[in-house]
């Protein structure tokens, strides 16, 4: 690393040069192209790719956009190529069929499913090759199902148009941009430095722009002619549509009772990361101290003394390894030892996370936020993140990047432990694995989004949501849930969890300290696809900025993590309210704060994008209206079983093997 990642940035171009005052709010000039679609994608992560998967393999037009030349996400623009997964799930090979061939194509490429080695994951490989491989998976899907694919990387979505009454979406404004005569590449400057330029009209010194207009295929009747799916790592279309929405924590409540805030808190989201790679080398490396690096230095720590072992750090999720070392322990966990040439990615809650929590420096803006800011005026979307808040998250994680090499102080286990390990450098470039000049992933990973609070349900008349009760294994039982919850709200959480008691529980027939805990999650009528991972929590920092010396996670923040059982994605978690050609996929759907630190890897990821893929299609087919299918819920609906039929046919499960309110069998799904 020969120069610090910001003054590489501010050398090329000034950041003031970048968000010139009004760029927002300028008007549209005429779009150079006019794009028809039968299924508009916003967002080219795993959700989005799995729905354009889907929607090719079904013969349909899709359009994909994505903010960031590469597809893929966690996988590749996002750095997290480490795939999530549950070990009974992955023990049965139980997933989506595209996820099933992204995970045989990755063992074709490198003759093997974990080229890294890593000990996080059954498969750590590298994120440029992700691109690469999950591209050649969608060239092929377009084939195979005579569709059509409109690939538009390096694009963000501006504007939306909607009809008279404001339920369809009757075209999207898009920008995609490339670097202008004499500009350096993409991938040149960090996100922050770009990101305002990217959600500007007008052309500029870095940036060319084309304006796309993407349309439907058909004329725009009462019945949809196409479907957008919303799929963005942010939840992008769901602020820009001004759609019913959550944002970090739920107020504590019988449905989320281990939430840490009475009231909610909107500015407290999961901890983000900008990831990057290092090698290990045979000799030591100058290892320069960015100039930035003593602000963030006193947050760094290896977080528990079971895990301060620089080796377990560096395989942890090291995504190529051409030599096997030799076999490791520290404190009962196994790895093989880092030998010279071993490429690790890095992704570490308490190196490069990032975690605001405050109003002050809160990454994805809220509604009050966006209105202030004039984002929500015609023409004024920017994106809807604070640029200051990426700008330090690029910052702290090459910062890490330092600690690793050269720190010798720990944040949370003190000092005398942690020891330099200068025999590394760190990996930047186009060719790098993250392919970016200054070694940083294109895209920061996000665990947590906007999520929409979908229309009123069978049992939710406020808005059908996803809850902590409905996945956790938690049994609620502990004098904590006894005195914080009222005694009316307990009652309610035990009887909500009772399963075939629940009945008693309401009725004041039994105690709520004899019903015995549901061993399952909740089973919907209208599942349309599964997933299984563990609540797992980067809590946010309780004061700002995050890296501020002596700081600590939100209080009672974790206390909703834990064990989930495996759990399904219902298709009322992903139909927005007021709009009815629009799906939401990913991280978007509607969960709630606790539910979503489950609903967010890989593999539901693309279950989620692979049913969005399919209804949309479905809808278009039988022209109906995805809200239509469940809107008489729990009374049968042909249609959805139908829907369901075809998601099951093409080899994406809807339910695990032996679902049933009856079954006690779940305690074994690890």
């Amino acid at each position: 690393m020969q120069r610090s990642l910001i003054s590489l940035a501010l050398s090329l171009i000034s950041l003031t040069s970048l968000t010139p005052v009004g760029w927002g709010a300028t008007a549209p000039r005429n779009p150079d192209k006019t794009v028809e679609c039968e299924i508009l994608v916003v967002g080219g992560g795993l959700s989005g790719a799995a729905t354009a998967y889907e929607g090719l393999l079904a013969g349909k037009t899709v359009c994909l956009t994505e903010i960031t030349d590469w597809v893929g996400g966690q996988i590749s623009s996002q750095g997290t190529s480490a795939l999530d997964e549950r070990p009974t799930q992955r023990q049965q090979l139980f997933y989506s069929r595209g996820y099933l061939e992204l995970r045989q194509r990755i063992e074709r490429k490198y003759r093997q499913l974990n080229p890294g080695d890593c000990w996080v994951s059954e498969s750590c490989f590298l994120p440029r090759d992700g691109h690469k491989i999950l591209f050649s998976l969608l060239k092929d899907a377009a084939k195979r199902g005579n569709g059509t694919l409109e690939w538009y990387p390096s694009t963000v979505v501006k504007d939306l148009q909607f009809n008279s009454a404001g339920n369809l979406i009757e075209s999207a404004i898009a920008i995609q941009h490339q670097p202008a005569a004499g500009a350096p590449p993409l991938n040149t400057e960090p996100l922050s430095q770009t990101i305002a330029d990217w959600y500007s009209y007008e052309n500029s010194p870095r940036f060319d722009k084309n304006i796309i207009r993407f349309v439907s295929k058909e004329p725009q009747t009462d019945v949809p002619s196409w479907y957008v799916v919303e799929a963005t790592e942010t939840g992008e279309l769901i602020a820009l549509a001004d759609v019913p929405y959550r944002l970090g924590i739920d107020p504590r409540s019988h449905w989320e009772p281990s939430s840490s805030s009475e009231t909610g808190d909107p500015y407290c989201t999961q901890g983000f990361t900008y990831t990057f790679a290092m090698e290990a080398t045979k000799k030591p490396q100058t290892q320069e101290m960015p100039e930035f690096y003593p602000r963030y230095a006193p947050y760094y720590s290896y977080e528990l003394e079971r895990l301060a072992d620089f080796g377990l750090v560096f395989t942890y999720r090291r995504i190529w390894s051409p030599k096997t070392g030799d076999r490791t322990r520290f404190r009962g966990l196994s790895y093989t030892a880092p030998t010279p040439g071993d490429i690790s990615m890095q992704n570490w809650t308490w190196g490069n996370d990032y975690r605001p929590g405050t109003s002050e420096d809160n990454l994805i803006y809220t509604r009050d936020q966006l209105q202030a800011e004039g984002q929500l005026e015609p023409h004024g979307w920017m994106g809807g993140l604070r640029i200051e808040s990426l700008q330090a998250a690029e910052e702290h994680a090459q910062g890490y990047y330092y600690w690793l090499v050269a720190g010798t102080t720990d944040s949370q286990l003190g000092d005398g432990l942690k020891q330099p390990h200068p025999n590394h450098r760190y990996l930047d470039g186009l060719d790098s694995p993250m392919g970016t000049v200054h070694g940083l992933s294109k895209h920061p990973y996000m665990r947590e989004a906007r999520r929409i609070i979908g229309r009123p349900s069978w049992g939710q008349p406020d808005g059908f949501t996803i809850s902590e009760i409905d996945i956790s294994r938690r049994d609620y039982q502990d004098d904590y849930y006894r005195q914080t919850l009222p005694p009316p709200m307990y009652r309610n959480l035990r009887a909500a969890i009772a399963g075939l008691e629940a009945l008693t529980v309401i009725s004041s027939d039994q105690l709520p300290e004899e019903v015995t805990r549901r061993s399952r999650s909740t089973i919907y009528p209208d599942s349309i696809g599964i997933g299984h991972y563990a609540i797992d929590f980067h809590p946010c920092m309780d004061r700002s900025p995050a890296e501020a010396p002596g700081n600590t996670e939100r209080k009672a923040e974790r206390r909703g993590a834990g064990l989930a059982y495996p759990f399904q994605i219902p298709l009322r978690a992903m139909i927005p309210q007021k709009i009815d050609n629009m799906l939401v996929a990913g991280k978007s759907i509607a969960a709630s704060h606790i539910a979503a630190a489950a609903y967010r890897v890989h593999s539901f990821e693309w279950s989620a994008g692979a049913a969005a893929g399919i209804t949309a299609a479905f809808a278009l087919e039988t022209e109906t209206m995805p809200y239509q299918i469940v809107q008489d819920l729990p009374a049968p609906s042909p249609l959805l079983e139908l829907l369901q039929l075809r998601l099951q046919q093409n080899g994406n499960p809807i339910a695990f093997p032996d679902t049933s309110i009856f079954n006690e069998d779940w305690d074994d799904w690890r």
